[in-house]
């Protein structure tokens, strides 16, 4: 979040048929998706089709995309302003793709390649996205399952469903899934409020250095391809890289920490800091203004969540060994009202306090943002 004067004094289903034809002919800057056109005007068969078609109407007013249900195989980039993606339903109508980080650099302007994995990316200000599924289908588990010293084994398995990407602002997600493994949900623009959705994944699978608020949702952990014994922590919630100047970044609040079935007890933390390999002058190394915000307020946990709640991240030092421990103590971790059978029963190490009520965190999303547009 970039954080402005104005910022700061704050604190203080649509159901869709199949084919174009039996839906009504499209109002201005409103247009279609699905599996059978017709010859129909303002219908489209692939969902990038459309955005491309929204992208050459006026911005002065919001362009509606009504994707009807069924299977769409695309990668998605929406980096038009003041746009609504609506499907049929999160079991109705899906997005899907299987691109993985290792072979992805061919897709970011950087040759980046867990950014450039995403499904979908949004690169603009003001985006609505609702009522359907965004998934990254990379084989995550048969990869997981090769032994470490495997030469067939994938070192880059990031398979990233949904980037908010360093242009994104004011994205509103409701009624939407978010599916995949590691990597699912990458922040890494300003702000973007989830509501009312699923996102499921398991190492890191939210993070980045974004502001995010995830409300009235459900986050499920999902399995590894390796059998742990309870009590051995197999994967992580959360790895944010706030910025310093930024007072705010991941949260979630009043929503659930589910887990997949066969996932052990006490195997999963809240989260761990990521302190990403950045280029300074006197050289590479992980970036040591990137102070992790990770925020769980009011939230029910399975027992899946460990006691020990947060994890160490080892991060690059400068002769470029991953040698530098970042350490939850030393982040700006938070969590209260926790309820279920994860829930703390210990005081954590945190010095950090949160002095922010969830009603201020609100106020800082909901600057100059309307909502219903």
């Amino acid at each position: 979040m970039k954080l402005t004067p104005a910022l700061s004094a704050a604190i203080g289903g649509l159901a869709l048929v199949s084919a174009c034809s039996t839906l009504p002919e499209p109002a201005a800057n409103s247009l279609v998706v699905s599996k059978s056109c017709d010859s129909e005007p303002n219908c489209f068969t692939s969902v990038q089709a459309a955005i491309d078609a929204a992208e050459q109407m006026s911005v002065k007013e919001w362009a509606t995309i009504r994707v009807s249900a069924g299977d769409f195989y695309e990668k998605v980039t929406i980096a038009r302003p003041k746009l609504r993606l609506s499907g049929a339903g999160q079991g109705e109508t899906r997005i899907y793709f299987d691109a993985v980080a290792r072979d992805s650099r061919k897709y970011h302007r950087n040759n980046w390649g867990t950014p450039g994995s995403a499904t979908l990316t949004i690169n603009a200000d003001e985006v609505t996205v609702r009522d359907l599924t965004v998934s990254n289908t990379y084989d995550y588990l048969s990869n997981d399952a090769l032994g470490s010293d495997n030469p067939d084994r994938n070192r880059d398995p990031q398979a990233v469903a949904l980037l908010l990407d360093i242009e994104s602002d004011r994205v509103h997600m409701n009624g939407v899934a978010l599916e995949g493994y590691q990597d699912t949900l990458f922040a890494n623009g300003d702000r973007f409020y989830f509501e009312n959705g699923f996102i499921s994944g398991n190492v890191d699978f939210i993070f980045g250095n974004g502001f995010i608020l995830i409300e009235n949702s459900t986050i499920e952990s999902r399995i590894r391809a390796t059998d742990y014994p309870e009590g051995e922590i197999q994967s992580f919630i959360m790895a944010p890289s706030t910025q310093l100047d930024q007072p705010i970044g991941l949260v979630i609040a009043n929503s659930k920490l589910t887990r997949e079935e066969g996932l052990a007890d006490r195997s999963v933390t809240l989260g761990r800091p990521w302190h990403p390999t950045t280029t300074f002058d006197d050289g590479r190394y992980a970036d040591p203004d990137a102070v992790g915000s990770a925020i769980f307020i009011d939230n029910w946990m399975d027992a899946h969540i460990h006691e020990d709640r947060w994890s160490t991240m080892n991060g690059t030092a400068r002769d470029g060994s991953k040698t530098d421990i970042f350490r939850p103590e030393d982040s700006r971790f938070h969590e209260s009202g926790s309820t279920g059978p994860g829930a703390r029963t210990t005081e954590t190490e945190i010095s950090w306090t949160l002095d922010l009520s969830l009603a201020e965190i609100r106020a800082l999303m909901f600057e100059g943002w309307d909502l219903d547009g």
